[in-house]
């Protein structure tokens, strides 16, 4: 089985008798990648009505198809949809759902006639998609994402073994016209099978922000039992329940992905598959497993858009977005107070941090600073620090480029070998399903399209042959330097060191960009470089380098990362945040706690895709890394922030004397 909804080479009409498919874009735009042009009138032959799911104007449209004698195609979000409700305010809920069901044969809840994911589930599924299922519900399990998304890792379930009770908003189509009564049935029945368990109600997260009423209050709960309304993960709430009871709410078929057999009242489109301990049988339906379910209702029923490249994804695609957007919205809905962060920057970093209240910015380094530039995070407590991450941008930093990545890390910063970082904590812990792949196909992805972290442009010089190392030149007062390097702490004794053990290598010396421009301190006297290395690699590009030598020795640049992803050797000198983890030759102090084996997956893993954020600067929405790549690698994505910050670019070259004043 292939993926049903695919773009059509001709669109086909559809009519539309609500307003709301007019008003909101990117459910307009889906449809019109899908094949169909919305049209306002009568329809003719061989054109189609489409109504949203049972809503209260989908009337208008069905008597509309009946009297034209044409077919009806009903649309729905999908089951992986948002951070926030639609209803919701704000710009992150007016994004729109990140992925449709539209239907052609029927309405997925409405047990009284088939639909198109009892179709697909009763259709014979290939052992690809069913293995593709089973990583499906993994990953979406690890990634902790549902319909909707904005739930948050710190809250903590009840302790665990309690009967999880799901609440669903008053007058949901799903229901079917269930009632408050219907409600306080199931309540009852999960009481008198469970007598000797605790009971959690959970809310609906429409409810819980006072969007649309449920059906229980905390007024409906006896002694003991609780009534969950907090931002608590769906999937933690079904990991700590021994027994779950829904109506026909979605967790309700999350309960079956998590492993429990849920006791369902309603008739879902879930329930009658022999997964379920159905209240309300529907014979129509013959057992399936849940990956035959979830083949039909994640892979193949739904149309998955990709908001950064606008155009139709599958699954893992709209995965990988939400996980970016949530994790974004996770990390910032309640707004920043920002500290240490230069002039220039501002406008950028408002943008990074702006999927939640906002970012304002401070001169103090008051107790309600929650983010700060990493070198002035010493100043504040218990502030994110935040650095470029290591897909950075086409150009550098110290020319006012703005980054494509940032790191915003809660325990430490990667660069100070000190203390504990969050970068060391996620090295610590297992790749989430699929995670090595992803990894190990990204990381060839960047060599393959030849990107490092600045992207700079220019052609190695002629190199002699022999064993070739390259030595990277760095920013001597980097914060990497101050705090990760210690006998070994200028490019010149980076140099002499690399000489003195490799009396017969061919030395390259590749002065950092930062320093070549004059921006920053660094310089090597002539008379010494000719003295210790045979070439000098100016104005050259890292990957083209990399790509003709043998070796890297280096104090604690991050060329030494691009360099293990491409397969090169790496000795270092000082403690870099890839160093201690059984890749690389050490010869300074690397700490204790990184004395765990590592391979290059969970490196390239932890170092591009779980530590760091990104941003796409053409939709203007959290990205995940590969949309970053893309950009990169685009001959058409400029590197310069805009005019303004080109003149400025300008204006600190001629004032790198004076770094005082453009470095505020």
């Amino acid at each position: 089985m292939e993926p049903v909804n695919k773009a059509a080479g001709d669109s086909r009409r559809l009519f539309i008798c609500n307003g709301g498919f007019l008003t909101r874009p990117r459910l307009r735009r889906i449809l019109q990648l899908a094949g169909w042009s919305l049209r306002v009138g009568l329809p003719g032959p061989g054109d189609h009505v489409g109504i949203w799911g049972n809503s209260p104007t989908a009337w208008r449209g069905k008597a509309l198809a009946e009297w034209r004698g044409v077919g009806l195609v009903r649309v729905e979000d999908a089951f992986l949809r948002s951070v926030l409700p639609g209803r919701a305010r704000g710009a992150v809920a007016r994004r729109g759902p990140i992925g449709l069901l539209i239907d052609p044969i029927g309405l997925h809840f409405d047990p009284e006639s088939p639909s198109l994911i009892e179709t697909l589930v009763h259709a014979p599924a290939s052992q690809a998609h069913l293995d593709a299922a089973r990583q499906g519900i993994a990953r979406l399990i690890a990634a902790d994402l549902s319909k909707y998304n904005a739930h948050l890792p710190e809250v903590a379930p009840p302790e665990p073994g309690y009967v999880l009770v799901i609440d669903q908003t008053r007058g949901d189509a799903s229901l079917l016209g269930a009632t408050r009564a219907d409600f306080l049935d199931l309540l009852t029945a999960a009481r008198d099978e469970n007598p000797s368990l605790p009971l959690v109600i959970r809310s609906h997260p429409e409810t819980a922000r006072g969007l649309r009423p449920g059906h229980f209050t905390p007024q409906d709960l006896r002694p003991g039992e609780v009534f969950c309304e907090t931002a608590v993960s769906p999937w933690a709430l079904l990991r700590n329940a021994a027994r779950v009871y829904a109506f026909s709410s979605q967790m309700g078929y999350e309960a079956m992905l998590a492993g429990h057999r849920p006791r369902i009242f309603g008739r879902p489109f879930y329930a009658g598959w022999g997964l379920s301990d159905d209240q309300s049988p529907i014979p129509r339906r013959s057992p399936a497993s849940i990956e035959q379910l979830f083949t039909a209702s994640h892979l193949l029923a739904p149309v998955w858009y990709d908001p950064c490249r606008d155009r139709l994804t599958d699954f893992e695609g709209a995965l990988c977005q939400i996980e970016a957007e949530a994790r974004a919205w996770r990390q910032d809905h309640a707004g920043h107070l920002a500290y240490g962060i230069r002039l220039w920057k501002r406008p950028f970093m408002a943008r990074f941090f702006g999927s939640g209240r906002g970012v304002r910015f401070t001169a103090s380094p008051g107790p309600n600073v929650t983010l700060a530039w990493a070198n002035r995070a010493k100043e504040v407590s218990g502030a994110l620090q935040v650095e470029d991450g290591f897909i950075r941008s086409r150009g550098l930093g110290a020319a006012l480029v703005p980054p494509l990545s940032l790191v915003a890390d809660d325990l430490g910063i990667y660069y100070d070998p000190g203390r504990e970082s969050r970068f060391e904590r996620l090295m610590a812990e297992p790749l989430p399903p699929g995670g090595r792949e992803r990894a190990l196909r990204l990381a060839h992805d960047l060599i393959e399209a030849g990107i490092t972290k600045y992207n700079l442009s220019g052609q190695p010089p002629a190199l002699p042959a022999g064993h070739r190392i390259l030595v990277p030149g760095q920013v001597e007062n980097d914060a990497s330097i101050r705090l990760g390097a210690t006998g070994v702490c200028t490019n010149l004794a980076l140099l002499e060191r690399a000489r003195a053990e490799n009396p017969q290598a061919v030395l390259i010396y590749k002065p950092h960009p930062d320093v070549e421009a004059g921006l920053r301190p660094g310089l090597i006297p002539e008379a010494d470089l000719l003295r210790l290395a045979d070439i000098v690699a100016r104005n050259t590009a890292a990957d083209t380098l990399m790509a003709e030598v043998d070796e890297v020795w280096t104090m604690t640049s991050t060329l030494g990362f691009e360099a293990l992803l491409r397969g090169i050797a790496v000795t270092t000198l000082g403690a870099p945040f890839y160093a201690g983890w059984g890749l690389t030759r050490d010869l300074g102090p690397v700490p204790a706690r990184r004395r765990m084996q590592a391979d290059l997956a969970q490196l390239a893993h932890c170092a591009l895709i779980a530590y760091p954020r990104y941003f796409d600067p053409v939709s203007r929405l959290p990205c995940p890394p590969e949309v970053a790549l893309e950009r990169l690698r685009d001959p058409r994505f400029g590197a310069a922030g805009g005019p303004a910050l080109r003149l400025l670019s300008k204006a600190q070259g001629l004032l790198a004397g004076h770094a005082w004043i453009w470095r505020r």
